[in-house]
């Protein structure tokens, strides 16, 4: 069984991110208490006697009150370190150098610069950190060996040297940390958009595919199947054999539509990724019998299919599929658009790269759907001009169709193999 661990799971871990929450939530009162906890830390500082004879002593030695007085000031000046970086940096800067130049016996108030400076470097850039850090390291450490109360080779001057460049360091480390994770973070949002995105646009592409294929099923068979009902109820009584022909094809339609309808409505209903599909799908191997079914319906249609240097090689599934659907779609608004007499020609040309398709029919009485497929603009007579532009559009094609001069209607579609 698997187990979900909550943050911070570990022993004393709710502590923890409990008073990381509390120090983000109070920075005012973080910075009092940092500030309390640097002013204790002077003050123990400035009572021992690093030169004892038996080592740092506590108690050895006693603080001038004016020392004091520059550690308060200075413990005070960092509760404002982060609203103001620079000037509780100048400020605690200005007062060591005070401390550098009086004080005697020494007081450690050089520590609230360093976490001044620490600030600073957390908070800005890395040149504007090397500038403030070369200046206090060299203005500190420059004023404690040349004007101190100590030789220059003391080690509390080299200390000042020491704590001021290692502050500067540790608050450029922290600030290309933060911003490393911020980068971080700031990435995995994108990508968590991205996937949301592609999602929902994958959602819609398939939301358009499964359309347009219920819409060339559909439409296709559903034309045909009108056509011949009514040549069988305009022939039933004087030519029964005729009817009973058209009733037949009605039949065989009805039974293509259903088992399209059938598989499309299968695969939909699937719960995990779908099967292969156990026929091929349409493409132009079947073209004669697409052409059939609407010669059968009273179309006439003329077929020529020319292959290029390539003849012989199969054309992609997707294009295969693409071109079959669109001389489809084209015979279909022949048939439901065009006059009774009118004639239909498919021609299919493979030519280099590409495959063109053309649909020309002579013309009619009926007022045909609209045929200008515009970039912007949906036509607002049907969808089949519309899917046929899709599915050019998908591959990389091109799809014109528009009247053509003298009467009839043309449907041009380039699709690259």
């Amino acid at each position: 069984m698997t187990k979900h661990l909550a943050p911070f799971s570990r022993p004393g871990g709710g502590a923890v991110c409990s008073t990381r929450e509390w120090m983000t939530a109070h920075p005012l009162a973080t910075d009092a208490l940092l500030a309390l906890g640097v002013l204790v830390a002077m003050f123990a500082g400035s009572f021992a006697d690093p030169h004892g004879p038996h080592g740092a002593t506590f108690g050895t030695r006693t603080p001038h009150p004016f020392s004091l007085v520059l550690m308060v000031l200075g413990a005070a000046a960092l509760v404002l370190r982060r609203s103001r970086p620079r000037s509780v940096l100048a400020a605690t800067v200005k007062l060591t150098l005070l401390e550098l130049v009086t004080g005697e016996p020494r007081a450690p108030v050089a520590f609230c610069a360093v976490v001044a400076l620490y600030t600073v470097a957390s908070q800005t850039d890395r040149p504007t950190t090397w500038r403030l850090g070369l200046l206090t390291m060299t203005g500190l450490t420059g004023v404690a060996m040349l004007a101190g109360p100590l030789p220059w080779y003391a080690q509390e001057n080299v200390a000042i040297f020491a704590w001021t460049g290692m502050a500067a360091a540790a608050g450029d480390a922290v600030r290309s940390r933060r911003a490393f994770v911020d980068a971080i973070q700031e990435r995995a949002d994108r990508a968590e958009r991205s996937r949301e995105e592609e999602a929902r646009r994958r959602v819609a592409e398939e939301r358009l595919r499964i359309a347009r294929d219920l819409h060339d099923v559909v439409a296709h068979h559903i034309a045909l199947v009108n056509v011949q009902a009514g040549v069988a109820a305009h022939v039933m009584d004087k030519r029964p054999d005729q009817a009973k022909e058209a009733l037949a094809h009605v039949r065989e339609a009805s039974r293509s539509a259903l088992n399209e309808l059938r598989a499309t409505v299968g695969l939909l209903r699937q719960s995990g990724d779908p099967e292969a599909p156990t026929e091929p799908a349409p493409g132009l191997g079947v073209l004669d019998d697409l052409v059939d079914t609407f010669r059968n319906a009273g179309l006439p249609v003329q077929l020529a299919v020319q292959q290029g240097p390539e003849e012989g090689s199969a054309l992609p599934a997707a294009v295969d599929l693409a071109a079959y659907r669109v001389i489809q779609e084209a015979l279909t608004n022949v048939r439901k658009h065009a006059g009774p007499e009118a004639k239909a020609e498919v021609s299919v040309v493979r030519v280099g790269t590409s495959v063109e398709i053309t649909v020309l029919d002579d013309g009619g009485t009926d007022t045909p759907e609209p045929a200008t497929v515009p970039a912007s603009p949906v036509p607002a007579g049907g969808h089949g001009l519309l899917g046929m532009r899709e599915r050019a559009g998908a591959l990389g094609g091109t799809c014109f169709a528009g009247p053509r001069y003298g009467g009839g209607y043309r449907v041009h579609v380039v699709l690259p193999v």
